[in-house]
């Protein structure tokens, strides 16, 4: 059990209940007895649950939520979640080296599910879902950043994005925050898939890294982890 950490999951519930099943059954077995909080849409059974209600999925509401969750939690650190990542108990061994640092797990292999055959690829980028943080510095940058903009209407959404990309906070008029990076001892898997919100505005398109694998310890070939995505009794089917 990780005593100084608390896993913040999020999600809009979009997914089918087969993926988000497998998604969470995962995660559970990844943090052990490490505290959880979920924030959903809709009331879930899964560590303790803040349900927001049917807010809508969108970009500043991925935030806002991570943001819920942050504050709600007790602990030093948190490590945010998503309903669409398989987590390595390794990743949630990571800690910033300091209190004023956000740390990212850059570990990460990618799985599109539109691509045959299956394969995972690499590109070693810097995302909020793999972020590690001191809980005090989280809260005290996503709450700037609501703050600035009352309107959010006025927000450059291209710009909030992942804390720590200074560049970016820079535009947004906020507080350039310090990040680093580290690779876990294991992977964390990121499904590229139909029902994420990203999707509506990239599709398919989305191109695989050049670091390509068709095998990733410790999960395993791509074509079997894919499996965990869709069910054939589920099959493009919506989870209620």
């Amino acid at each position: 059990m990780a005593e100084d950490l608390t896993v913040v999951f999020y999600t809009a519930n979009y997914i089918t209940d087969y993926f988000m099943n497998n998604i969470t059954s995962n995660l559970l077995k990844a943090i052990g007895d490490t505290p959880l909080i979920s924030v959903s849409h809709k009331p879930m059974d899964l560590g303790k649950n803040i349900c927001v209600g049917d807010i809508g999925r969108s970009h500043l509401n991925i935030y806002r939520q991570a943001l819920i969750g942050a504050k709600a939690a007790t602990t030093p650190y948190i490590a945010l979640a998503e309903d669409d990542i398989l987590y390595s108990k390794s990743h949630f061994d990571l800690r910033p080296s300091r209190m004023d640092v956000f740390h990212y797990d850059i570990n990460e292999w990618r799985l599109y599910t539109w691509t045959r055959p299956p394969i995972f690829s690499h590109k070693g980028n810097i995302v909020v879902h793999n972020l590690i943080a001191p809980r005090d510095y989280f809260v005290e940058a996503m709450d700037e950043r609501f703050a600035r903009y009352p309107d959010e209407s006025k927000i450059n959404l291209g710009d909030f994005t992942d804390p720590g990309r200074r560049k970016n906070e820079k535009r947004l008029g906020v507080t350039p925050r310090n990040r680093e990076e580290s690779y876990a001892v294991e992977p964390t898997i990121a499904f590229s898939h139909e029902d994420a919100f990203g999707y509506l505005h990239l599709g398919n398109r989305k191109r695989l890294a050049d670091k390509r694998t068709d095998y990733v310890e410790p999960w395993g070939k791509a074509e079997d982890v894919l499996k965990l995505f869709r069910s054939r009794e589920e099959d493009g089917v919506k989870g209620t």
